[in-house]
């Protein structure tokens, strides 16, 4: 049974029908929240809804475009028009372009990485931050990466947006710490997605190279992101503002 921590909390997640987006939505239902699976992927948030409404009946989805503030603004009017309020934003959208080397990234690779894993994150925040202030309290949960802390040869704009993300969540925390609002960053580890499986399936000796260099032994799966989601979507998370929580199987301690 649930123990309900977010009892009638309205939660925004992007890129929430699938990967890690998925495994907390899924967490934050068990927990009683009302969710908004927002992502571009309509066949995707189908399938995502079907399996979130098995758990909690007061969830939908909008087919949502991290990179349009137009789409932006109605996601805010169609979660006010459905639930009155927001209280939790998950900014989880996010992809990855890779060249063999950081100059061989094209310009619109650059650009799209960066506009959807960063500038998006920015316009998002910006969006809900009104609701939140009226609240008089909010959670902003960004999702950043292993390679907010690493380099990466053949990331480098991923890399580069997921290390921004951590500065810009540190400021709006600093900003925003005096409406009650909190702000912090969760750094997953290799996680098994639908975009790690590509990896897997490119690089086998290196996927199985991350699994050894993990104390726990093995990839990480959606649902272990939900707990500190949770965690930071809750009251018990109140004098936690500003950090980056790494939930990666102790993969950046060695």
């Amino acid at each position: 049974m649930s123990s309900s921590i977010l009892k009638d909390k309205v939660a925004i997640v992007t890129g929430g029908n699938g990967g890690i987006g998925l495994g907390i939505s899924e967490g934050f239902a068990e927990e009683g929240a009302k969710v908004i699976i927002a992502a571009r992927n309509e066949e995707k948030n189908k399938a995502a809804i079907e399996k979130i409404k098995k758990i909690s009946q007061n969830s939908e989805t909008f087919n949502l475009d991290v990179n349009d503030p137009d789409s932006i603004n109605k996601l805010m009017e169609f979660t006010i028009e459905k639930f009155g309020k927001i209280d939790i934003l998950v900014n989880n959208a996010g992809i990855s372009r890779r060249s063999d080397e950081p100059h061989l990234l094209s310009k619109n690779d650059w650009d799209d990485v960066i506009d959807t894993n960063l500038n998006s994150i920015h316009h998002m925040t910006s969006a809900v931050f009104p609701h939140l202030k009226k609240n008089k309290s909010g959670k902003i949960i960004n999702i950043g990466s292993m390679m907010s802390i690493f380099g990466n040869a053949n990331s480098a704009a991923y890399a580069a947006s997921k290390g921004g993300v951590v500065q810009y969540t540190k400021s709006c925390a600093i900003a925003w710490a005096k409406y009650n609002i909190q702000i912090n960053t969760i750094l997953p580890g290799w996680i098994v997605t639908d975009m790690t499986n590509e990896f897997k399936k490119v690089n086998p000796k290196r996927y199985a190279t991350i699994a050894g260099r993990t104390p726990a032994e093995r990839w990480g799966l959606p649902e272990d992101m939900a707990g500190t989601a949770i965690f930071l979507s809750s009251k018990f998370s109140d004098f936690v503002n500003g950090v980056s929580i790494p939930v990666d199987g102790g993969y950046s301690v060695m």
